[in-house]
């Protein structure tokens, strides 16, 4: 440990700042320029948030008691869900269950901050009171001490790490870009059916080369479609296509199991790892930690939320492992239809059917059996389905295989962290320029 550390209570070095909500009776109040967070936006591992759901008017702002907080200032969750920590990329406002942290640069930079807290959540976590929610006061903050090095160490030690972290984001940012182009596509052929209505809308004697090209396919795919719609129970639909249920293209996998070597051994995948609206798992937790109600899943299953299902929890598999009971472990049953598979039990049509069939009022849970398999959805061939898992298929591959680097750097982060922010690795002979960021 370095001399130079000096020894403070938390609350000392940094300003902590309260949060509210607007009036929701008052639409004057909502829908402005100024992003309002919840803990709901920055409830994952990334470092920065930069968007929110909801957003709030200068007149909101004026008459609540919400705060705007700075680019570079730090959001945590402080209420249920504690300790939910990220940095803004904006000004923001915040709700009243969490608090806005600014540091006090005479003693500490808002980068160092992000990282200092961070390392001293789980004991923040372990000192909150309330009969209801976990909840944390300013108090808190008191009863937790740190040690500071010079600003100058503070900004070396922040930049190694935020470097792991660019890094993590960069391939957050490149497995959503691969989703989104997917999710585009099956949403152009099997949600909006794009291509039929252009064939449908083509008048005699219409170049179909043009056509093709204006819905970036090929004149090859374009021809799987049909020309026309007829009448279904869900709406109108390509003709030639059929109704069924999802059943018919994804089966569940039950192969529960018990605390052994291979649990022990392999990643444990709760319900809780899983992001809300995102096919890439970024977090696994160690087998050790998998204690009852299991199931075994392999790489490429689909994990699907059947507690609390609005919640939209359904992700890929890029490793084997075991989950609980809160989750189905699904496969396609038949290797063509995997991306077609993966995509419709994603759409907010299937998770608005899973909620609306779930039972239970506290942690509502849906059924697979006889319940969510029964959903109908709109067939088409199994030629166009063939042709969607051809070009899909690739893309879902490649953000399971971006995990094994993600997950490395996210290991090599969190080991280095609490050796860099205890002074254990010594950076003071570092020169500042040779630190990348």
């Amino acid at each position: 440990m370095e001399s130079e550390w000096q020894k403070y209570a938390i609350s000392d070095v940094m300003y902590i700042i309260g949060g509210g909500t607007p009036k929701r009776s008052i639409s004057e109040y909502w829908n402005g320029d100024i992003p309002w967070l919840s803990v709901a936006d920055f409830n994952t591992d990334d470092r920065h948030v930069s968007k929110t759901k909801e957003t709030i008017t200068d007149l909101g702002l004026q008459k609540s008691s919400t705060k705007l907080l700075d680019s570079g200032q730090l959001i945590i969750s402080a209420r249920g869900t504690v300790g939910a920590l990220a940095q803004l990329d904006k000004p923001m406002t915040f709700n009243q269950s969490c608090y806005g942290l600014n540091a006090k640069t005479e003693y500490v930079t808002n980068d160092y901050l992000y990282y200092l807290v961070k390392k001293k959540v789980r004991d923040l976590q372990k000192i909150t009171h309330g009969a209801v929610f976990d909840t944390i006061t300013k108090d808190t903050f008191k009863d937790i001490e740190v040690q500071l090095p010079s600003l100058l160490t503070q900004k070396k030690i922040a930049n190694i790490l935020s470097t792991l972290d660019d890094k993590i984001e960069l391939n957050r940012k490149m497995n959503q870009s691969l989703e989104e182009v997917a999710q585009a596509l099956f949403k152009s052929w099997f949600i909006d059916f794009d291509p039929v209505h252009a064939k449908a809308n083509a008048s005699s004697g219409s170049n179909y080369e043009e056509i093709a090209k204006e819905l970036g396919i090929s004149r090859e795919i374009l021809d799987m479609f049909p020309d026309e719609f007829e009448e279904s129970e869900l709406g109108m639909i390509p003709k030639g296509w059929n109704l069924d249920r999802i059943g018919s293209v994804i089966i569940q996998k039950s192969e529960n199991t018990k605390p052994s070597e291979y649990t022990q051994t392999h990643s444990y995948v709760p319900i809780d790892c899983i992001d809300s609206k995102c096919l890439a798992l970024s977090t696994v937790k160690s087998g050790e930690e998998a204690k009852s109600s299991l199931i075994k899943f392999s790489r490429g299953d689909i994990l699907f939320g059947a507690m609390r299902p609005y919640f939209h929890k359904v992700c890929i598999a890029p490793v084997d492992g075991t989950t609980r009971t809160t989750a189905f472990v699904l496969q396609s049953l038949k290797t063509d239809d995997y991306s077609f598979g993966v995509f419709s039990l994603y759409q907010d049509t299937t998770i608005k059917f899973a909620t609306a069939n779930s039972t239970g009022t506290t942690m509502p849970y849906v059924k697979w059996k006889g319940v969510l398999e029964n959903m109908l959805i709109v067939l088409p061939s199994q030629t166009i389905r063939n042709e969607f898992n051809k070009i899909c298929k690739p893309l879902l591959d490649t953000i399971q295989d971006r995990f094994a680097q993600q997950n490395t750097l996210q290991k090599t982060r969190d080991t280095l962290l609490p050796k860099l922010l205890s002074g254990e690795l010594d950076v003071s002979e570092l020169e500042l320029d040779n630190v990348t960021h």
